[in-house]
């Protein structure tokens, strides 16, 4: 490593830890007058709101850091191109696209940092915060687990069994409910390729009924029925992981799982293929920070680079918070949907590469 590429990588890794610690900041104050109104109606201790802030950490940091990679390239190459240091390096012969290598490799470990910290912290942490704010401060009633890539829920002289929640429609896919009697016999089983939340009550399709009250099991089929169970969605909520609490690799097994059953998995396929571009998306807009902040010299003002780069950075979220809307329900390919935004951001980076005179 040359003493310009560590004189760079400092000045980048400086501006990052200080934009990270100034995002956490605003996110914290942010969610804590979001917060704070369900919190005191519900009696909330202080330890419990500490819990769930800190729990909460690891998602914000997740979230906050290509903003943070956007802002550093901006901002270090803007502050060169104020102090006409690009200029005196371009006398000696040096590019602009040597420059902005060392901020790139510092973009690919910041990639990588971030796919483990995805995979093994932010989902504990996400699985955490909902369990603090959904059990332990507003004591909803926690009747189920979810096991071997099922939920298993139990309920007044019954137990379910479902391959899945769609938590976005307010579907179960893939439900069985077993009653039993006093003395812990089966007395009733129902199975039901899905059951759709009305508002009201739950409506069951394609169900098939078997019966145990008498010596010999009888069935009965039947087209669509409301089926009386207590549970609202709510109460399902706080058991089925949602993607932002399942891993990489953990999710992409559930989507096989819940596939190989015949069932779509758009939802949850839409956001496995987000995982990746929004891990990727690092080295995207490192490029089109550098990119940007070069394309005139004498134009890298620090105050238009953080303009910038929060009209970038939002911009970005925008695109990509409507594709995977459009993908999780079955619009675009999950695939075209998690990618949209990146792909959209790699033609603008392409382009103010052509656009920079080295």
């Amino acid at each position: 490593m040359t003493i310009l590429d560590k004189y760079i990588s400092k000045e980048f890794l400086r501006i990052f830890f200080l934009m990270i610690i100034s995002f956490i900041a605003v996110f914290l104050i942010v969610e804590f007058f979001g917060r704070i109104r369900m919190f005191i109606s519900n009696g909330a201790t202080f330890e419990q709101m500490v819990k769930f802030f800190f729990y909460s950490l690891p998602q914000i940091i997740s979230q906050v850091i290509p903003v943070a990679v956007l802002l550093s390239s901006l901002l270090t190459f803007g502050i060169l191109s104020r102090n006409l240091e690009i200029t005196a390096l371009k006398a000696n012969g040096v590019s602009l696209y040597r420059m902005g290598v060392p901020v790139f490799i510092l973009s690919i470990v910041i990639s990588g940092f971030c796919f483990f910290f995805n995979e093994f912290v932010v989902p504990y942490s996400n699985q955490m915060a909902k369990h603090i704010k959904l059990v332990d401060v507003q004591k909803r009633k926690q009747g189920g687990s979810f096991k071997q890539n099922q939920i298993w829920f139990k309920s007044r002289g019954a137990i379910y069994n479902f391959s899945f929640y769609d938590y976005e429609r307010n579907i179960i896919k893939g439900i069985t409910i077993n009653y039993f009697d006093k003395e812990f016999d089966v007395e009733k089983r129902v199975d039901a390729k899905e059951a759709r939340w009305t508002g009201e009550n739950w409506l069951f399709s394609d169900l098939m009924v078997t019966s145990f009250s008498s010596g010999m099991p009888s069935i009965e089929k039947i087209r669509s029925q409301v089926v009386p169970i207590p549970e609202t969605p709510a109460d399902f909520t706080s058991v089925q992981k949602r993607a932002d609490e399942m891993g990489y690799l953990e999710l992409r097994q559930y989507i096989k799982k819940i596939k190989s059953e015949g069932y779509a998995a758009n939802l949850y396929e839409t956001d496995l293929y987000g995982k990746i571009a929004f891990i990727l998306v690092n080295m995207i807009l490192v490029v089109l920070g550098i990119s940007f902040s070069l394309r005139s010299e004498r134009s890298g003002g620090v105050a238009i680079g953080f303009g910038a780069g929060i009209v970038i950075g939002f911009s970005y979220w925008i695109v990509f918070a409507l594709g995977l809307t459009l993908g999780r329900s079955g619009t675009l390919h999950p695939f075209i949907a998690a990618w949209t935004a990146n792909i959209f951001f790699i033609a603008a980076s392409v382009y103010l590469i052509f656009k920079v005179r080295t």
